[in-house]
């Protein structure tokens, strides 16, 4: 409902940014002309309220037996806060590992095996971290039915690592989807456009020509 308004704002106050020259590295080494830095739409208030109604609505849509809103931490656990206070239901997070110290619990907040759980994270690149969530709840007796996310770049990687773990995957706005509305919008070059098009199809090998 909501998602020219959120492209729109993602690229005006460069929470998207682009730079095809001089390529970003993401966690996995990986190298990419574009950088992803969802963390900042909290500071933004219509942002975030547009987010949460689309991500809400998308839940109801994909996953309508949904029982909790799980955020992954730490940038999916302000959106599963919104998300979760909009379809007025119960809430976890989980860690990335099990604190040291207390309890060491990984997963805060209360479930069962009866609850039907849906992860929220902000941006999946290859899924790493928000299958590891999946994991850990399982673990724990956890029913994950799915995962959401505001973004993700929809990697041939992300595709296989989701078929993998057999985990159901919902995203609000996909790469392709970012970089059409782009171009119409005219926030991109021909030639970013190639390179962003190019990356996508294969952006390990995209990235060897800035390693010689």
């Amino acid at each position: 409902m909501f998602q020219e308004q959120i492209i729109n704002k993602l690229v005006e106050q460069k929470i998207i940014t682009i730079s095809p020259s001089k390529p970003y590295t993401y966690a996995s080494g990986m190298l990419s002309p574009i950088y992803t830095d969802l963390r900042l739409t909290v500071s933004y208030p219509d942002l975030r309220d547009w987010i949460a109604t689309d991500l809400a609505d998308l839940i109801k849509k994909n996953y309508p037996d949904v029982t909790i809103i799980g955020g992954v931490a730490t940038a999916g656990i302000p959106h599963a806060a919104w998300v979760a206070a909009k379809l007025a239901l119960p809430m976890i997070y989980v860690r990335p590992e099990p604190k040291d110290h207390g309890k060491g619990r990984q997963i805060e907040g209360r479930f069962s095996a009866n609850d039907k759980i849906v992860l929220i994270d902000d941006l999946i690149t290859t899924g790493g971290s928000v299958l590891n969530a999946v994991k850990a709840t399982k673990n724990e007796g956890g029913n994950v039915i799915g995962v959401a996310s505001i973004f993700t770049y929809y990697l041939k990687d992300t595709k296989q690592n989701f078929a993998k773990a057999d985990v159901n995957f919902s995203p609000l706005l996909t790469y392709p989807e970012l970089l059409k509305k782009e171009q119409e919008m005219n926030y991109i070059s021909v030639k970013e456009y190639e390179a962003l098009k190019t990356w996508h199809e294969d952006p390990w090998a995209w990235g060897e020509k800035f390693n010689h």
